[in-house]
């Protein structure tokens, strides 16, 4: 069976680099999923989870936005961050998702914004981690 290169990269350095069977990530435009021979493009990755097959094995990653350059033969995640679902600390982004709910609730004295992000990036952190988790 064809595979196809999986580079996910963050400024602190290569979080996942292998041959992968396929793979689906959260884009500008919603989700997408790439098989070898796909058509090239880039797109801007939104805050989510990007899920990859490699024979009978599935990962997690969780990406903090970012872009995606798509080969034939090769795809590129350049992200603001990523963590490996197995390098992800359930009990400490459940913390993080109590504390950004609870800012969030007190709309009027901070920036909503900025807390409803982050209760999206510690919501799939959490959903990410619990994937590993279950497996």
């Amino acid at each position: 069976m064809e595979t196809l290169r999986l580079d996910v990269i963050t400024p602190y350095g290569i979080i996942f680099s292998d041959d992968v069977d396929e793979f689906t990530a959260v884009g500008s435009e919603g989700e997408f999923g790439v098989l070898p021979g796909h058509a090239p493009f880039v797109t801007i990755l939104r805050v989510g989870m990007l899920t990859y097959k490699s024979g009978n094995q599935t990962g997690y990653i969780f990406v903090n936005s970012g872009y995606a350059g798509v080969r034939a033969d090769r795809t590129l995640i350049l992200a603001d961050s990523a963590e490996r679902s197995e390098d992800i600390d359930v009990e400490r982004a459940k913390a993080a998702l109590k504390r950004a709910e609870e800012r969030l609730k007190q709309a009027e004295k901070i920036d909503f914004a900025r807390a409803t992000a982050a209760v999206e990036r510690a919501t799939i952190r959490v959903q990410v981690a619990e994937k590993h988790a279950a497996r």
